[in-house]
């Protein structure tokens, strides 16, 4: 469904953020983009949902294709209307507008979107919001702002939904809920998504593919069942040691850790 072919980003004509990246999504999957800070996770959503002109960066190799569409060259409005929609780091929303004000701005991104049934079906995943209709935004906490940026892009019925960090600033609690939703979508609106995260050991519960990155690159990928259970993966990014270690075992480690650089 979505196939990245090698790109290169480069930020204000000089930094190079994306090294060669090539990736794939297949259709009605949910896939895990993983990494540490400054690996290039966002900057890859951004590639994808060309909002990287704002920021003053651009793809200047490489191409991007969507049901076999090239988009890397595509305004970011055009994309959404292909069905492409992100739900921006930091939940992003309307803050002196109310809940159902928030929704319905995210409808108007689709030509094709009965306004009132997709209220409905938004309201079914996430009674808060219907309760909280009315409310300004601005006033919610931080795990109904991210109810609302998920059911904000719900109303655009998006074909794929890139989500940057779902999880960020929420309480272990909510962070459940919000992938138990995830999930949900994926499986009742075969609804594809292109997740970014820190939270691995979350992320990787719910996807059925992951990719690793590190330093603009992709270091390792394959189905999450399988990088659960890989060491590396383990250490590094799920915090679970394999017992007590060696001065050797620790220089070993770190041999192999160069995957990561």
């Amino acid at each position: 469904m979505l196939k990245i072919n090698n790109i290169e980003v480069v930020y204000n004509d000089v930094i190079l953020v994306l090294k060669g990246l090539s990736l794939e999504v297949q259709k009605n999957s949910i896939v895990s983009l993983l990494g540490s800070n400054g690996a290039g996770k966002t900057t890859t959503l951004k590639a994808i949902s060309g909002l990287l002109r704002p920021d003053n960066g651009e793809i200047t190799d490489g191409d991007i294709f969507f049901e076999g569409e090239k988009i890397d060259k595509k305004d970011a409005s055009e994309i959404v209307k292909s069905g492409i929609f992100q739900v921006m780091e930091g939940r992003r929303v309307f803050k002196d507008l109310t809940v159902e004000e928030n929704l319905i701005a995210g409808a108007y991104t689709s030509s094709n979107t009965n306004i009132k049934t997709s209220l409905e079906k938004v309201y079914a995943y996430f009674p808060r919001l219907k309760e909280r209709r009315g409310q300004l935004a601005g006033y919610m906490s931080g795990g109904e702002q991210q109810m609302l940026a998920i059911g904000r892009a719900l109303m655009a019925n998006p074909k794929m939904i890139l989500m940057d960090e779902p999880s960020l600033g929420l309480s272990p609690l909510l962070v459940k809920e919000i992938f138990r939703i995830i999930r949900k979508l994926n499986q009742e609106e075969n609804t594809t998504i292109l997740l970014v995260e820190q939270n691995a050991n979350m992320a990787l519960s719910v996807s059925d593919y992951g990719y690793i990155m590190e330093n603009g690159r992709v270091v390792m990928e394959g189905k999450c069942s399988e990088l659960i259970e890989n060491e590396d993966v383990k250490e590094f990014y799920l915090g679970v040691s394999s017992g007590n270690k060696s001065y050797r075992d620790v220089k070993h480690y770190r041999r192999r850790k160069r995957w990561l650089s």
